[in-house]
């Protein structure tokens, strides 16, 4: 029963990913943790996590904006494997408090930043890939982040998830790598990641023709509601553990 039910989240978490780019991670990671625990969970979810960026990018490569795919991810990927060994050998519950709230407080950014018409450059991308890419390793989602970031950037709708779903699939195959260097990625762990996986492919290519549909206004929307509960899911298992 506990696998059918990870299977339907699975699916609903793909929807929702699907249209505004994140939120798989908050849906599924208390779900996998009960059923294999904490530990074993936050591989699984890389391993779905990388299935699932490869779906988005592929429903989306024609808009990838490249230039600020290699700009973000070229700085992120060592960072996310710094990351990743630091989550190995201390508790992950003091960070996620932190980025919980920054996640409530970038509603309101987000809202200011709109207003002013607030933009990233390129240098500042390539800071945001190091400092994200680090906090990728060492939590289990930082995608309600990076979607921000990428907002800021210029880009929107299929452009944003395209660019964001690729920069995130690097990030997360290196922090992948780097468990499996760590021995923290068993055979069995790794066919649960890629069960897992499919579910969230399966829920994107339903969540796409929503997004084609969606005007931008809706869109932000769904994305500032995502950051509610990633920020309420982030305090909650912090306080859980």
């Amino acid at each position: 029963m506990m696998y059918l039910i990870i299977v339907m989240i699975g699916i609903g978490a793909g929807v929702i990913s699907g249209i505004v780019g994140t939120g798989a991670s908050i849906m599924l990671l208390p779900s996998l943790a009960y059923t294999f625990g904490p530990k074993a969970a936050i591989p699984i979810m890389a391993i779905a996590a990388i299935m699932g960026n490869i779906s988005r990018v592929y429903l989306w490569r024609k808009e990838i904006n490249f230039k600020a795919f290699f700009t973000y991810s070229l700085p992120g990927i060592p960072a996310a494997v710094l990351g990743a060994n630091t989550l190995w050998i201390m508790p992950a519950a003091l960070s996620n408090v932190f980025i919980g709230l920054f996640f409530f407080l970038l509603v309101p950014l987000r809202f200011w930043a709109r207003a002013r018409a607030f933009t990233l450059n390129l240098w500042q991308l390539a800071l945001a890939g190091a400092l994200v890419g680090y906090l990728t390793g060492v939590v289990f989602s930082t995608g309600p982040l990076t979607i921000p970031i990428f907002a800021a950037y210029g880009l929107a709708k299929g452009a944003l998830l395209s660019t964001e779903a690729a920069a995130s699939f690097a990030i997360y195959l290196a922090k992948a790598s780097t468990f499996g260097a760590l021995g923290a990625l068993p055979a069995p762990l790794l066919i649960s990641g890629l069960l897992v996986g499919v579910t969230l492919v399966a829920g994107m290519y339903i969540g796409k023709r929503f997004v084609i549909k969606m005007s931008e206004k809706t869109f932000n929307y769904l994305i500032d509601a995502m950051l509610m509960l990633a920020g309420g899911s982030l305090l909650w298992d912090a306080l859980a553990s």
